[in-house]
């Protein structure tokens, strides 16, 4: 254990579950910012082919509270995070990202939050960049598929006119509220989860296998009368997509896979037919668009031409 995990005796009732694939160094810095303040750190791993489970080896060599999940294969994010809850002794739960770095006094104030609010399945914190500006994703509206059209045309920008019609997901823009506020949904990079509400709501949906599954299981917690919660006080440094950059079109490929399974899921009986079949064939499109963006970009740099930028998310 590092020395200055030693001297913290203040350890929160909380499981972490860190899914790793491929995280780097990012995942032992992870658990150096999180051990001091848990009971138990349990890091399910989707068979990763780099250095990182090396590196943990090596610096929590004999560390009791931490241990160590090998799947045998990519099972995607949701279904490592059921193998670590599966396994989680603490009555509270908190899943996190390998690319995220807690700040001090962060998960305190999280739990500090969940424990005086009785209602509340979960809590997440202020998903900040290195500068310390506000990352979108961390407090959000969910993305019907109106709000979704909104966001992918910029008909956002007509929200100081018609905030009702033209409402973008994406809250990060807003100032900071002045405490702990209700959202519709929190990044499943930070989800501090009471294990009461996730026994009333079941776990994540396997049939995700990477992105929209944390959306899924924020609308689920609201179905079942959970509350969910952003701390705007709880800041955690999040180095975003340092898990996906080596792979981006097969990320690309199961986020938009995601949004069809999430769309038809939730709101198939909301919506009119064709407006599903509109957005289905949207969401396809922008694949394809995506897609050929990042096969340009990599034979660009097979030439020497210079980067890009990636297109905007539409829904992270």
């Amino acid at each position: 254990m590092p020395a200055d995990a030693k001297s913290s005796t203040d350890h929160q009732p909380i499981s972490v579950v860190i899914v790793n694939y491929n995280a780097g160094p990012l995942l032992a810095e992870c658990i150096h910012s999180t051990l001091p303040q848990v009971n138990e750190i349990l890091v399910v791993d989707n068979a990763s082919s780099d250095f990182s489970l090396e590196l943990c080896a090596q610096r929590f060599s004999g560390e009791h509270k931490l241990k160590i999940i090998h799947n045998t294969a990519n099972l995607g994010f949701a279904a490592a995070c059921n193998i670590g809850a599966a396994q989680a002794v603490q009555p509270f739960v908190l899943f996190l990202n390998p690319d995220c770095i807690l700040g001090e006094d962060s998960l305190q104030r999280m739990i500090q939050v969940l424990e005086k609010n009785a209602k509340a399945g979960m809590v997440g914190g202020l998903l900040i960049n290195q500068d310390g500006t506000e990352q979108a994703g961390g407090r959000r509206a969910v993305p019907t598929p109106w709000r979704s059209f909104v966001r992918a045309f910029g008909l956002y920008r007509f929200s100081n006119y018609w905030p009702r019609l033209f409402f973008d997901f994406h809250l990060h823009k807003q100032p900071l509220p002045d405490g702990p506020l209700e959202v519709e949904a929190i990044s499943g990079a930070l989800m501090l989860v009471r294990r009461e509400a996730m026994k009333n709501v079941g776990l994540w949906d396997e049939d995700y296998f990477l992105h929209c599954e944390d959306l899924d299981w924020c609308m689920r917690f609201r179905q079942k009368g959970w509350k969910i919660l952003f701390v705007p006080d709880a800041p955690v440094v999040h180095h975003k997509g340092a898990c996906s950059r080596s792979r981006p079109i097969f990320v690309e490929w199961h986020k938009h896979k995601g949004m069809m399974r999430f769309y038809h899921k939730f709101f198939r009986r909301q919506y009119p037919g064709v407006v599903m079949w509109l957005v289905a064939v949207g969401i396809w499109l922008r694949f394809i668009a995506v897609a050929f963006y990042y096969t340009a970009r990599r034979a660009g740099r097979a030439i020497g031409v210079g980067r890009g930028q990636a297109p905007e998310q539409a829904t992270g």
